[in-house]
């Protein structure tokens, strides 16, 4: 198996059919798929309620949602339980997170063992989900065998603090891949919905991995293990740009600033240490191309100047946009990759 992108189901005449075959699905099944959201939450009052509210209006209705509280000193846990005794514990589930960061406390919700679904998906406290936004993942994962590691993801419609539309993030056009995961995460945690077998990956690689984003995670392991990937080129989430997460957002000239400032300072190859670390735990599972391409790139990356971009160009890896080549070429140079 391998990942695949929009175009490949929207083109495809095995698309169309399988998006059908779904829909007979829908109607035949007796017992709906169940959907775990996992939200991590910290002190995030200020839009907690408008992305739990968008959890209501979803076109989807089984779901239930398992909010991880990381030590909150606002009032977003006074929200939670607010919503909580609205919507009964049979649909929330609050519990405290680990308090290391955010990408632990997601790991810590997806390798829990309290928490059992069809899919799983993940969401942060600021955002708003379209209507159809698990609608929309469920119809591509039911196409996937279950046994088969298989992520969703999406492109977001940014919008402000008011929740005003200011644009779209990127469009990518080219695969997803673990040769692209490897330098890049295509599709935001906020968007991410996967299946048991992708969750078994992420659990068994353990919830204790120093990491910096548990999104780009989910990407390289379901990728490097020979599952699939798909990223819908239609927004399902209204990711809102705020001063925390401006960098997160990938447009605009200060992000693209900030992002520069971090490759020359070395926090990206700092980021890609903990990846090819956190792998090497997975290393029996990840296919056999994939583990040649991980050892020729985590060895080049550490290499001279001319084997290293000689190495790097082997393991045919890549971004998404032309501006993210050329910062992978300067990096390659600088050796910050």
């Amino acid at each position: 198996m391998g990942a695949r992108g929009m175009g490949e189901m929207t083109n495809s005449a095995s698309g169309n059919k399988r998006v059908k075959d779904f829909e007979q699905l829908g109607v035949a099944r007796c017992h709906p798929a169940k959907v775990a959201i996992l939200l991590c939450t910290y002190n995030g009052q200020d839009y907690l309620a408008e992305q739990l509210d968008s959890f209501m209006d979803q076109s989807y209705p089984d779901w239930k949602v398992w909010a991880s509280d990381d030590g909150s000193r606002d009032n977003t846990r006074a929200i939670l339980k607010d919503y909580q005794e609205k919507w009964g514990e049979d649909r929330l589930v609050i519990q405290s997170g680990p308090a290391k960061g955010f990408a632990t406390n997601f790991l810590s919700l997806t390798c829990s063992t309290t928490i059992q679904a069809d899919y799983y998906a993940y969401s942060d406290q600021d955002d708003i989900w379209e209507a159809d936004k698990i609608q929309r993942a469920i119809r591509w994962l039911a196409t996937v065998a279950s046994e088969v590691p298989a992520l969703y993801c999406s492109r977001t419609r940014l919008v402000d603090v008011n929740n005003n539309e200011i644009g779209l993030s990127p469009l990518f056009t080219k695969p997803p891949s673990f040769s692209n995961a490897l330098v890049e995460s295509i599709g935001g945690g906020n968007t991410m919905v996967f299946n048991n077998a992708a969750r078994e990956l992420i659990r068994q690689a353990g919830d204790a991995l120093n990491l910096v984003a548990h999104d780009r995670w989910a990407y390289l392991v379901v990728s490097g293990c020979g599952g699939e990937v798909f990223h819908d080129i239609f927004p399902t989430v209204r990711y809102r740009l705020h001063g925390d997460n401006i960098v997160g957002s990938n447009i605009g000239r200060v992000a693209m600033i900030i992002r520069l400032r971090l490759l020359l300072k070395g926090s990206f190859k700092k980021w890609n240490d903990q990846y090819i670390q956190a792998l090497q735990g997975s290393r029996l599972r990840l296919t056999p191309d994939n583990r040649h391409i991980l050892d020729d790139f985590a060895r080049s990356r550490h290499s001279r100047l001319l084997p290293r971009l000689i190495g790097i160009m082997r393991c045919k890896i890549y971004r998404q946009t032309l501006l993210g080549n050329a910062g992978l070429i300067a990096a390659s140079f600088l050796k910050r990759i």
